[in-house]
């Protein structure tokens, strides 16, 4: 495995452009701080509220959303996640009292999913001890210029990964 870890010595463009030793050092930080962070996230939330951390992010798209109302495409996408997936997600957060959903009066086969007052409240409830997790975890670690550069290199990655094509394989389109 050695070779995984130097630059290419060909110039065959079947060759694979390995990482150099500085690109792996960065990729494996960057996996191991997500993985650790989503599941300090994931933890916080559960012991808190009750809920996975993916849960507490579609309540939040729902109350940021015009009358707390958003089609279940639009939440998928938005959530970057799979219809099925985010189906399964409502269903609890509906038993929970937290979402409704309600039909689409243009389409027959759509759905809103709507954040009631409960899932409001819950959120009001939970949002501080989530944002000293957040705070603690990350801004707290970091100067204004790193959180700054933080952010544009997250944005640029993000920006770079949404396909542009139609009938592109996306989680909310499975």
């Amino acid at each position: 495995m050695d070779r995984m870890n130097t630059a290419p010595t060909s110039a065959d463009p079947g060759e694979p452009h390995w990482l150099t030793d500085e690109e792996q050092r960065v990729w494996r930080a960057y996996i191991d701080a997500t993985t650790l962070l989503e599941d300090h996230l994931d933890r916080q939330l559960q012991r808190d509220a009750g809920m996975p951390h993916v849960y507490y992010g579609l309540l939040v798209k729902l109350a940021d959303a015009p009358e707390r109302r958003l089609r279940m495409t639009e939440l998928a996408m938005s959530a970057k996640i799979t219809r099925s997936r985010l189906s399964h997600a409502v269903a609890r957060l509906e038993k929970s009292g937290w979402v409704r959903r309600e039909d689409c009066p243009s389409d027959k086969r759509g759905q809103f999913a709507v954040l009631t007052d409960e899932g409001l409240e819950m959120l009001a409830r939970h949002a501080p001890g989530h944002v000293h997790a957040v705070r603690q975890a990350v801004f707290d670690r970091l100067t204004p210029e790193q959180q700054k550069s933080l952010g544009e290199i997250m944005r640029i990655v993000a920006e770079g990964l949404q396909p542009s094509e139609a009938g592109a394989d996306l989680p909310w389109l499975r």
